[in-house]
C-alpha cells in the first residue's frame, strides 16, 4: 500500500495557471509561486460579478487516536462534486510545522483525496506562516524596545501579555527569562513563546477582510498594561504599519489543486483548541465566488471547530452555511465507547452503541442549535461490519439525518459521489441558521451558554483570577464580543478522559483574556498549552531527503 506522500509524488499535477482557468481566475489576479502554486490577489473579491456559491462546512466527532479523516473527506467531497458535474472549490487551512514534525501530521488530506504539492503545503509553502511569525516578533521587539528607550507609555513589565512565537513544537520555550546581560541588553523579565498558529496575529490574519481591515485589527492588539492598568496596543507602539507590510503578500489566498485537478485554496491556520480553527475569511469568500459549492472545514470536533466557525467566523464575516457534513469512523466511535486502539478490529456493537452518543450530540447540535441540515459521512474501514454500519444508520435516522459511506481515501472523487449527491440535496433545503448565543449576554453567560447548549454540561465554575479578568474586560468594554473557548479537543468537557457524551459535568474557566484585534474573548479551560511539545518519537525522525532531493517519510 502506497503512503500519502508516495501517492502525492506519483500524481500528474497540472500547471497552476491551468487550474486557475478551471476556476475562472483571470491571469491579472494570479501571482505565480513556481509551477504548481500561486497567490490570488484579493482585488478579485471586489471586482468579481459572480454570485456566491453554497457554503458547506465539514466537521467531525471528537478526535481519537483511531482517526476520523475530516480533511480527506473535505477534499474527496469537492472532487465528488466535480464528478457529478458541479463546480466546486475547496478551502482548507495551512498546516503548522510543529505538528508536521511532531505527531499530528499535515493538513493536505490523505490517500487519493489530497491537495498537492503535498510536501510544499506541509513545509514552507508560500511563506505565510513565516510572515505571521515575523510580524508577531516585530511587535514583541518594538514593545521591549519602547521600555528600553524610556518607557514613555508607562508599561508595567510585569503586565506584558504579548509573547514571541516560532512555528515549531518546542516545550523548552514555554517559560523563559530574557533580557539577561545588563541594562544595555534589555530589561530582565519572565517571558515565553507561543507556537505561531496560537499567535493572535494568526487569528487576525484569518478574520481580516482587506488590507485596511488587517491594519485596523493589528492596531487594536493589546500587548501589555500600564502601571495604571490601562491597555497598551500595537497602535500605541506605532507598529501596525510595519506589521501590515510584512503581511501584505501573505494576505492573498494560496491556490493549489487536488489530485483530480479541483481548485483548492489553502490559507491560514489557527489551532481550534486555542483559537477559532478555520481558514481565512478571504479564502472562504473567494471559494464562494469561484465555485457553485465552496467546501471548507473547521478544526477538531464540532464542539470546537464548528462552534467557532458558526459563532465567530460566520458572525464576523456575515457568512451563511447551506449544509454541514459530520465525519465519523466506526473505529473512533468504538474508542468513545471504551475500547482500546488495539481492540478496534473486531465487531463490537456494544462499544459502538456506547460511543454513538458522541456523534449524536454533534448531529443534534447542528440540527437543533444552529438549525442547519446535515449528513453523517462514515469513512468505512475494511474491518467495519454491516451490522455496525446498520446501527449508525438506524440511530442517525432517529434524528432525521442520513448516513453516507465515504470511500474517498481509496477512490478519490469517485468514492465521494454519494456524499456529493446528498450535500447537493441538503443545499437546496431552506434553513434558519442561528447562533448558539447572543453577544449581548455577559461574558460569563456566553461561556455558560456554550457549555450547556453545545457541550451538554451542567454549568461552569470560574476561578477567582478569571472572575477578576472578566470584570476588567467588562469595564474596558469588551463584554459584547463573541467567546472563543480554549479546551481539550478530545472531549465535550474540559477533561480529556471523559469520552463519549458525558453529562452533569462542569467546566472550569481558569483564565479569560481578550484578543482585541481578532475581536473575541478567549476563555481558557483545562490544561491548554499555547506551545506544544514533541512526542517521544517525533515524526521528524522519519523525514529525510534522498540524493536526488526527493523528500521521503512525510506521512
Amino acid at each position: 500500500m502506497k503512503t500519502d506522500i508516495e501517492i502525492a509524488q506519483s500524481a500528474n499535477m497540472q500547471p497552476i495557471a491551468d487550474i486557475a482557468k478551471v476556476a475562472g481566475i483571470d491571469d491579472k489576479y494570479l501571482d505565480l509561486y513556481g509551477k504548481y502554486k500561486a497567490k490570488i490577489n484579493i482585488s478579485l473579491l471586489n471586482e468579481s460579478t459572480e454570485q456566491d456559491g453554497k457554503l458547506v462546512l465539514v466537521t467531525a466527532i471528537n478526535p481519537t487516536p483511531a482517526g476520523e479523516g475530516k480533511t480527506t473527506t473535505t477534499v474527496g467531497l469537492a472532487d465528488g462534486l466535480r464528478q457529478i458535474g458541479k463546480k466546486s472549490v475547496v478551502a482548507l487551512r495551512e498546516p503548522s510545522l510543529g505538528p508536521v514534525f511532531g505527531v499530528k501530521g499535515g493538513a493536505a488530506g490523505g490517500g487519493y483525496a489530497q491537495v498537492v504539492p503535498m510536501e510544499d503545503i506541509n513545509l514552507h509553502f508560500t511563506g505565510d506562516f513565516h510572515a505571521i511569525g515575523a510580524a508577531n516578533n516585530l511587535l514583541a521587539a518594538m514593545l521591549d524596545n519602547h521600555i528600553h528607550q524610556g518607557n514613555a507609555l508607562g508599561i508595567d513589565p510585569q503586565k506584558i501579555t504579548w509573547k514571541r512565537c516560532v512555528d515549531m513544537n518546542d516545550r523548552q520555550l514555554r517559560f523563559i527569562v530574557d533580557g539577561l546581560g545588563g541594562s544595555a541588553n534589555g530589561k530582565t523579565r519572565e517571558d515565553g513563546f507561543d507556537i505561531t498558529v496560537a499567535s493572535e496575529i494568526m487569528a487576525v490574519f484569518c478574520l481580516a477582510t482587506s488590507i485596511a481591515d488587517l491594519k485596523e485589527r493589528l492596531a487594536k492588539i493589546i500587548v501589555a498594561y500600564t502601571y495604571a492598568g490601562k491597555p497598551v496596543t500595537a497602535g500605541d507602539l506605532k507598529a501596525e504599519g510595519a506589521m501590515t507590510a510584512l503581511l501584505r503578500d501573505a494576505l492573498s489566498p494560496n491556490l493549489v489543486q487536488t489530485l483530480e485537478g479541483t481548485p483548492a485554496l489553502v490559507h491560514g491556520g489557527p489551532f481550534a483548541n486555542i483559537a477559532h480553527g478555520c481558514n481565512s475569511v478571504l479564502a472562504t469568500r473567494m471559494a464562494m465566488k469561484l465555485g457553485d459549492y465552496a467546501i471548507t472545514e473547521a478544526g477538531f470536533g464540532a464542539d470546537l471547530g464548528a462552534e467557532k466557525f458558526l459563532d465567530i467566523k460566520c458572525r464576523v464575516a456575515g457568512l451563511r452555511p447551506s449544509a454541514v457534513v459530520i465525519v465519523a469512523t466506526i473505529r473512533a466511535l468504538k474508542m468513545h465507547g471504551g475500547l482500546a486502539k488495539t481492540e478496534l478490529g473486531a465487531e463490537n456493537l456494544e462499544a459502538l452503541e456506547k460511543g454513538l452518543p458522541n456523534l449524536l450530540r454533534h448531529v443534534s447540535n447542528i440540527r437543533d442549535v444552529y438549525k442547519l441540515p446535515s449528513v453523517v459521512a462514515v469513512n468505512r474501514f475494511p474491518t467495519d461490519t454491516d451490522a455496525e454500519v446498520a446501527l449508525i444508520i438506524e440511530k442517525c435516522k432517529e434524528l432525521g439525518v442520513n448516513v453516507v459511506l465515504s470511500n474517498v481515501w481509496a477512490e478519490g472523487g469517485k468514492g465521494g459521489v454519494e456524499l456529493a449527491e446528498e450535500v447537493v440535496r441538503l443545499c437546496e433545503q431552506p434553513n434558519d441558521f442561528s447562533f448558539s448565543y447572543d453577544t449581548d449576554l455577559s461574558i460569563a453567560e456566553k461561556i455558560e451558554t456554550i457549555v450547556k447548549r453545545i457541550y451538554g454540561g451542567a454549568g461552569i465554575t470560574i476561578d477567582a483570577a478569571a472572575k477578576k479578568q472578566i470584570d476588567t474586560l467588562t469595564a474596558l468594554g469588551f463584554d459584547k464580543l463573541p467567546v472563543c473557548m480554549a479546551k481539550t479537543q478530545y472531549s465535550f468537557s474540559d477533561n480529556a478522559a471523559l469520552l463519549g457524551a458525558p453529562e452533569n459535568f462542569t467546566v472550569t474557566v481558569k483564565n479569560v483574556k481578550v484578543s482585541a484585534g481578532a475581536g473575541f474573548i478567549v476563555a481558557l479551560t483545562g490544561n491548554i498549552m499555547t506551545m506544544p511539545g514533541l512526542p517521544k518519537v517525533p515524526a521528524a525522525e522519519r523525514i529525510d531527503v534522498d540524493a536526488d532531493g526527493k523528500i521521503i517519510g512525510l506521512f
